[in-house]
């Protein structure tokens, strides 16, 4: 323990340090991802901005790729970082306990970062989605919204997978983070790290077909980004979470029938 600190002085820094990197770094990631949603309504539009507006048909280089992974990495930290906030404090805190013990301290990144990577990887995989349903014709534009047959289908999808066991089991483990912890404690950075790439994976098998809605409406409509995110952030810590998943999937199948039904003969 550092001379002339209690243990809960200590534990009120962790916190504030914790938050405030958090905060700053999930700001950064809103920032940038609402001055580009801003910046595809603009006239100002960027060279990529340009080419997210040309037609379906349109050819994508490695540039293209790499401008849409990055966009897509960086809303999913904006996305997904506030909602495992509570997970990273109370690892904080455990960990500040055990080292008041005098076992060895891990910096609380290695978890974030773990964390984070899940949805790096999550990122890659909605890359070549977004190009496979926008070279088949099936987006408005690069960042545009589905076709009603396909977005319909997605809701559908989502809305049934609202019910599933798989559902409940992912989303459990978001909404204690205690018993994650207790269950699947690793030592070390590396362990750290596990149990940050390990959480991350629950939270991927929560909310994968909930960020797969981003492609109904536009993948850069930031209304419906922030509705995600808030919704997201309901499931994990209001105490009527699985209420919340319950009725949201009867209003997503209900949404992507209407789509389907409007989107049949067209």
């Amino acid at each position: 323990m550092t001379p002339g600190r209690s243990y809960s002085e200590l534990v009120r820094r962790d916190r504030v340090v914790v938050v405030a990197a958090i905060a700053i770094l999930a700001s950064l990631a809103w920032v940038y991802t609402a001055e580009l949603a801003v910046g595809m309504g603009s006239a100002g539009m960027s060279t990529m901005a340009v080419s997210a507006a040309m037609p379906s048909t349109q050819f994508w280089g490695l540039e293209d790729v790499v401008f849409m992974f990055v966009m897509w990495s960086v809303m999913m930290v904006a996305m997904m970082l506030p909602s495992v906030t509570p997970m990273v404090l109370l690892f904080t805190g455990v960990m500040r306990k055990r080292a008041s013990d005098g076992r060895p301290l891990v910096s609380t990144a290695f978890f974030v970062v773990g964390y984070l990577l899940v949805w790096v990887g999550f990122s890659a995989v909605a890359t070549f989605a977004n190009w496979g349903l926008h070279s088949g014709g099936f987006l408005s534009s690069m960042m545009g919204r589905t076709t009603p047959m396909v977005g319909g289908g997605v809701l559908l999808l989502a809305g049934a997978f609202q019910w599933t066991q798989l559902k409940d089991a992912c989303l459990s483990h978001c909404r204690s983070p205690l018993a994650f912890l207790t269950s699947g404690w690793r030592e070390g950075r590396r362990g750290t790290l596990m149990m940050g790439l390990h959480h991350g994976l629950y939270c991927l098998g929560c909310c994968w077909l909930l960020m797969a809605l981003l492609f109904v409406l536009g993948i850069m409509n930031l209304p419906w980004i922030v509705g995600l995110t808030v919704f997201v952030l309901l499931e994990k810590v209001s105490p009527r979470g699985r209420l919340v998943s319950r009725v949201s999937g009867v209003m997503f199948a209900v949404w992507g029938m209407a789509l389907l039904v409007s989107g049949v003969g067209r």
